[in-house]
């Protein structure tokens, strides 16, 4: 059994204009108390065959994390256009 659990995700800003920031809003749940913080990622996926393509947009850690329900939003910057592939 798992100690976090991921019970929602919400897109805010759908839709939205391609500049904007993505934004979500996250619910989980602890089911044990977790001695380290959470890392958070928003990777965005330029190919799904080759790694190489993929650009980590945001990462934030959360916590501390005790055994209850949790919900953040977490915000971040768009693909830089020329780094599109």
């Amino acid at each position: 059994m798992s100690a976090v659990n991921i019970t929602n995700v919400t897109v805010l800003n759908n839709p939205a204009a391609f500049l904007n920031p993505f934004q979500f809003e996250i619910s989980y749940e602890c089911l044990s108390p977790l001695k380290d913080d959470l890392e958070w990622k928003l990777i965005y996926v330029g190919s799904a065959e080759e790694e190489t393509y993929d650009q980590l947009l945001e990462s934030v850690f959360v916590g501390p994390v005790n055994i209850g329900n949790y919900r953040f939003v977490f915000q971040a910057n768009v693909v830089p256009c020329d780094s599109l592939y």
